[in-house]
């Protein structure tokens, strides 16, 4: 079962695609989110949640008080499973704008105007390291100043081709799961 772990949204579950999907794990997202938040990096954010499967980590950021959040993910049924979680978290945290976007995330990036604090990319095991270094290129001026990006990825997997305009100063691992953080210049 996935849940919202914390904030207003608390233990609401999540609806999980019947396959093509990795749910962040609980534990994984009670650690890296009280890091953002000890950090401030959640209250009053715009958040986008690329390859976005249930959900979760964007919606998570929505119950802990951000008030933007963008799900992104190409996939017909995890787009419609996005839809129905932002659905639920919406009901108990009313005030968030909770956007859906069943495109890839590359797409969306080139494609819209607006500018994100928080990004979460949390790709399928098989999305290469190339078109993760093309998306994290595409992101850059879609980033406001200090924002941050969390890139959650198998503990196998190489770090992040990381583009100029994004430093890198985090990596943690959480069993098979490594995410990397990365900051604009303020």
């Amino acid at each position: 079962m996935t849940r919202i772990i914390a904030g207003a949204a608390g233990n609401t579950t999540l609806r999980v695609p019947k396959s093509g999907t990795r749910p962040t794990s609980d534990r994984v997202r009670e650690a890296l989110f009280s890091s953002l938040e000890a950090r401030g990096l959640v209250d009053d954010r715009a958040v986008a949640d690329l390859y976005a499967g249930t959900g979760a980590l964007g919606l998570e950021a929505a119950s802990r008080g951000a008030v933007e959040v963008v799900l992104v993910d190409r996939a017909s049924g995890a787009a419609a499973a996005c839809r129905e979680n932002a659905r639920a978290v919406q009901k108990r945290v009313p005030g968030v704008r909770i956007d859906v976007h069943a495109q890839p995330a590359l797409g969306f990036v080139r494609g819209t105007v607006r500018t994100f604090d928080l990004v979460f990319i949390d790709p399928p095991y098989d999305v290469t390291e190339h078109e993760i270094a093309e998306l994290l290129e595409a992101l850059v001026p879609r980033l406001t100043a200090g924002a941050v990006v969390v890139v959650e990825r198998s503990k196998r997997s190489p770090e992040p081709a990381w583009p100029t305009g994004l430093e890198p100063f985090s990596k943690r691992s959480y069993g098979e799961t490594v995410a990397w953080e990365a900051v604009t210049p303020s």
